[in-house]
């Protein structure tokens, strides 16, 4: 005889129910913003760009006009300033100093990024002993004021030979940025996965080919902050080229302060010549933009 089974019945207790299920959470309402700190932003944002918005629109006015007091803020435009700077109207010839200045910038980041990374690579992803003392001795060499050095450089660059030169300039510059630059890499490279390395080490690759085809494309946002900053300080140093340098060897800088003459200061003319000067590293800036700020916040946070 066989016994029949009878269903069992679920249970409907409260209780148990409740206890069966979790709530589902509540979405949590958004924060806004205090309008305060955005309005803060624009206005702080606002005090640093209108200098420069300034400078350009002083640019576009005839000298008599930019050297009322008060400046006239709806003069006549002109590009005689322009005419002027780029020798059209008698000026002076200005690309000699600008490639001058490519020269020496280009050169010297080139430079620094061929012996920041690997000595980054040594100190941050095989690092070598006491490397905190390494980076700190690269550090301590940018305490010195440049004006202390100013006379040995000199006293050197005369006895050499190399006075006027552009070749001496973009090695001083080299120097001057490599601390920072390695500084700078040693924070991007320390991220680069370990593991990354060791397969291509168990694969058979070499430093070189590990740094071109492994480390490179990892950091490439710190690479490209690395060299658009080093470019930066090149392109606007004005004391050694001003010191070392005369007429073949003349940077940008060196060039703008030309406008500051005996006769008196052509204001037009210099703000047209400061805003050309100035726009290689704007257009470079904006060019490495996002790549400028994904490397600096990368390194913020070492």
């Amino acid at each position: 005889m066989s016994a029949v089974s009878e269903p069992t019945s679920t249970s409907t207790n409260p209780a148990v129910a409740a206890t069966s299920f979790k709530q589902a959470p509540r979405p949590r309402a958004k924060r806004r913003g205090n309008p305060l700190w955005g309005i803060c932003a624009w206005v702080v944002g606002l005090l640093f760009v209108t200098p420069v918005l300034w400078m350009v629109l002083t640019s576009f006015h005839s000298e008599v006009d930019a050297a009322t007091n008060p400046p006239s803020l709806f003069a006549p435009l002109t590009l005689d300033g322009y005419r002027n700077f780029f020798g059209i109207t008698g000026g002076g010839n200005p690309w000699p100093p600008l490639i001058n200045s490519m020269t020496a910038s280009v050169g010297s980041t080139v430079l620094v990024l061929l012996l920041a990374i690997p000595a980054a690579y040594a100190l941050s992803i095989k690092p070598v002993k006491r490397w905190t003392d390494v980076l700190f001795f690269l550090l301590s060499t940018k305490f010195l004021p440049i004006v202390a050095g100013l006379l040995p450089l000199f006293l050197f660059a005369r006895i050499t030979g190399l006075l006027d030169n552009i070749s001496l300039l973009t090695l001083l510059y080299t120097t001057m940025n490599l601390p920072i630059a390695i500084w700078m890499m040693r924070s991007f490279l320390a991220e680069v996965p370990v593991e990354m390395l060791e397969a291509a080490q168990l694969d058979g690759a070499g430093l070189i080919t590990i740094l071109r085809r492994v480390v490179a494309p990892v950091a490439l946002p710190g690479i490209a902050a690395t060299a658009l900053i080093c470019f930066i300080f090149s392109w606007n140093e004005l004391l050694l080229a001003r010191t070392l340098t005369s007429v073949v060897a003349g940077t940008a800088p060196v060039y703008l302060t030309g406008f500051a003459t005996s006769q008196g200061l052509f204001l037009a003319q210099l703000c047209a010549a400061a805003f050309m000067i100035s726009l290689p590293v704007l257009i470079a800036g904006f060019a490495a933009q996002d790549k400028l700020v994904q490397g600096l916040s990368l390194g913020a946070v070492k």
